[in-house]
């Protein structure tokens, strides 16, 4: 995989990866949306809000998965000096941002029926609305610096010491009393919900990953032909000024 640390390479890459990881991510949709109405029962308790949960859950995971690749770019971009680590890491915020938001919009929708509020201010929800937080303030960061190696610099710096709230969002519910109930899926002695359910969680999960592989190949390749442009820019730039 080392060469396509090369933005043409990579360029090669995304043009077949992109189709196939869009096309992989709407079966996968077309399969689990299929399970989800007319296979999964809904909850004795909840009834059929339950349902939120297939959109719900897989959001809450790529926004903390997101955010972990982020970091992994950070690191890239400040010990290995990979060429396309700060390149990957702006194109994920934005989507990292739209599955936390997701998230924290689908609980809010999920919560109000179950908790009778919009929202409460428990551990889970408080370390989620930060993760987002953070994520809006990495953009933003991002748009303060004119020249993209600086500002994949201070990114970088910015995501790692962020990322300390990535366990805080995971354990929470095992070190507070929160609202939320604890991990069913991800368990050392295995899931504790029923196939019935599991089996469409599991499928919704797979197609948002498979969407989020192919934004974030499509986010990328349209950061990099960006760069490309404006360091022609600049060559231009420079050359009038010689010229002159």
């Amino acid at each position: 995989m080392l060469r396509y640390a090369n933005p043409a390479n990579f360029l090669r890459l995304a043009r077949v990866g992109i189709p196939l990881a869009g096309g992989l991510s709407a079966l996968l949709f077309a399969v689990g949306l299929w399970l989800v109405f007319a296979r999964s029962p809904a909850d004795y308790q909840q009834g059929e809000t339950v349902r939120i949960m297939y959109i719900h859950v897989p959001a809450a995971w790529l926004g903390m998965a997101s955010y972990s690749l982020m970091a992994l770019s950070a690191l890239g971009t400040l010990v290995w000096r990979h060429p396309l680590a700060d390149v990957s890491a702006k194109a994920l915020a934005p989507i990292g941002a739209a599955f936390t938001l997701l998230c924290l919009v689908t609980g809010s929708l999920w919560g109000k029926p179950m908790w009778g509020t919009w929202w409460v201010w428990d551990a889970r929800l408080t370390s989620v609305l930060v993760l987002f937080l953070m994520y809006a303030g990495i953009m933003a960061l991002w748009n303060a610096f004119e020249d993209p190696a600086r500002a994949g610099r201070a990114v970088a710096v910015l995501t790692l010491v962020g990322f300390v709230n990535i366990p805080i969002v995971k354990f929470s519910v095992d070190w507070w009393n929160t609202l939320h109930q604890p991990a069913s899926v991800i368990r050392l002695d295995g899931p504790t919900i029923h196939p019935s359910m599991l089996t469409p969680l599991l499928v919704m999960a797979f197609a948002f990953t498979a969407l989020l592989l192919a934004l974030h190949m499509m986010g990328m390749r349209n950061e990099i032909l960006a760069r490309r442009i404006r360091a022609l820019g600049l060559t231009a730039a420079r050359g009038e000024e010689a010229a002159e």
